[in-house]
């Protein structure tokens, strides 16, 4: 894993209670960052705050309300004292056809996966503004580029927006000192993929695709994560990077 110093830095990481959420949490906190945990089911964020090494704690809010953003950035500013980093990874993926996909099911797609990242970044944004640096960096997925990914139009339109958000977000924010760049991970052995990963037949047409022929693991993203956070990293913005075995040469 790559070694990197965050004491006395404060990260918010959402959707953290499982996934890579959690092992980026877990990540961060082994590098010396205080987490703001966050998700929405308040079980699994607490057994996350509980795992990690540093002094942390739990946020439960949904991220694609707005004013429960706001709320959470300013209580987290207030206890935790700054806010350093912000993960954007929570997001969900509801599968169906466009010809069936439900209104309510779009909405909330877009709320979770896209409008939270907007939340964050603004309002976390301001606070890293006037403490003239910050890292934001949201996972997105390469089905956020040109992928086929059948029966998955809101999860494919909102990881496109999140790129393209990230560049804007890169470009505004790059005077204030604030770093902005999204990780593309391909298929990664989470709880999300597990009944796809059931399927003989879906792993199969997986790993001939994929050049090193296996799936990512959750920690093959926090490597990136912590890269990212760095000071080694610090002339990179507003890029999207893909950690997929090769599956996406771009």
């Amino acid at each position: 894993m790559f070694n990197v110093n965050l004491e006395n830095q404060v990260a918010l990481v959402t959707g953290a209670g499982r996934g890579i959420g959690r092992a980026i949490a877990q990540g961060l906190a082994d590098s010396g960052a205080r987490i703001a945990v966050n998700d929405i089911d308040g079980d699994s964020a607490v057994a996350t705050t509980n795992a990690l090494a540093t002094d942390s704690k739990t946020y439960v809010a949904d991220v694609g309300n707005a004013e429960a953003v706001q709320r959470m950035i300013e209580t987290i500013a207030d206890e935790m004292g700054r806010l350093d980093i912000v993960i954007n990874n929570a997001g969900v993926e509801i599968t169906n056809s466009i010809l069936d996909f439900s209104i309510e099911d779009w909405q909330h797609t877009l709320n979770v996966n896209l409008s939270a990242a907007f939340y964050t970044s603004q309002y976390a944004g301001r606070i890293m503004r006037e403490q003239g640096a910050g890292i934001i960096i949201n996972i997105a997925s390469i089905a956020g580029h040109n992928i086929p990914i059948r029966h998955r139009s809101a999860y494919v339109a909102t990881k496109a927006g999140l790129i393209g958000f990230t560049r804007e977000c890169a470009r505004e924010f790059a005077e204030y000192g604030i770093r902005v760049n999204a990780i593309c991970p391909g298929v990664i052995e989470t709880e999300m993929t597990r009944h796809l990963r059931n399927n003989p037949a879906q792993m199969e047409k997986w790993l001939a695709d994929i050049p090193q022929r296996r799936l990512g693991q959750p920690e093959d993203v926090v490597g990136l994560v912590l890269y990212l956070c760095s000071d080694a990293s610090r002339y990179i913005t507003g890029q999207a990077i893909n950690v997929d075995g090769g599956k996406v040469m771009l």
